[in-house]
């Protein structure tokens, strides 16, 4: 099984500015996920082409399920308000989340976090030659956005497990607040439990605040020169046991978003012996 997370950027390419569609679909086809968490998705807007993102990465992967959760009706950064409910904006550009899977969903769950109430200073990061896209080299202070939970409880071939998909606050201490929310919310699903999503924390941090175990340690921002990782696997150590990554995740590279994609081989079985220990 394989799991993947992906903050696509709204599919924006940070080479000519451009979203588009077969690209798109072609980078998330190649990444061959059972079941995908993709963030800083766009609904309808006109800056990628009044696409519907989520429904178009279903189609390339082949999906039997999927679901787009709107953190925010309107565009981020300039004019948008929140959601009143959960099927608020239909009509209208949106931007969140979303999850894809290639097995049946037995019932999907939306968790709502606040977001940060004051303004926080981010290091932009930008290509090393620069392309005048992205305001590489400084600091930029901005208001945080409202964020979303998406969750699924998917029928796997191994039974079912809950997966959910997130886009955390980059405000310090209030990302860790609300990955603990998440975290209670997901309790409350079935097990085995995995969260995917760009959680704006390092691995370590994001580990000793939810609890739960990375399933990979890589680097993965920004794409063209990764040093931080910011996008994270993380399995609930409550009802994983049996569940284990096989080998190393994968970080490819793809034409599109400042950060790369995180893919995570996944095993049912019991987690691997260490060489030298006894059975019990």
């Amino acid at each position: 099984m394989r799991l993947a997370t992906f903050n696509v950027l709204h599919g924006r390419s940070l080479d000519d500015g451009e979203v588009e569609r077969e690209r798109f679909a072609a980078a998330v086809a190649g990444l061959d996920a059972d079941v995908l968490g993709m963030q800083e998705v766009d609904r309808s807007q006109a800056r990628s082409g009044h696409l519907d993102l989520t429904a178009l990465a279903a189609e390339a992967s082949g999906a039997v399920a999927h679901r787009f959760a709107p953190a925010l009706i309107g565009t981020p950064g300039e004019a948008y308000r929140r959601l009143a409910h959960d099927e608020d904006g239909v009509d209208e550009p949106s931007f969140g989340v979303s999850l894809i899977s290639r097995w049946p969903v037995r019932s999907w769950h939306v968790t709502r976090l606040a977001g940060a109430p004051v303004r926080a200073p981010i290091m932009a990061a930008g290509p090393p030659r620069g392309n005048g896209l992205v305001p590489a080299g400084r600091f930029m202070w901005l208001h945080d956005e409202p964020r979303v939970v998406l969750a699924a409880v998917i029928e796997g071939p191994d039974g079912p497990f809950t997966v959910a998909s997130t886009h955390l606050s980059f405000v310090p201490a209030w990302n860790a607040g609300q990955l603990r929310l998440a975290i209670r919310a997901l309790r409350r699903l079935p097990s085995p439990r995995v969260l995917l999503g760009d959680l704006n924390m390092p691995a370590r941090a994001a580990a000793l605040v939810s609890g739960w175990r990375p399933l990979a340690r890589v680097a993965t921002y920004p794409a063209w020169q990764p040093r931080v990782q910011l996008d994270h696997v993380l399995l609930d150590r409550r009802g994983g046991a049996r569940w284990s990554a096989e080998g190393a995740a994968e970080t490819p590279l793809v034409p599109f978003s400042d950060h790369r994609p995180l893919v995570v081989e996944m095993t049912a079985g019991p987690p691997p012996r260490r060489p030298g220990t006894n059975a019990r």
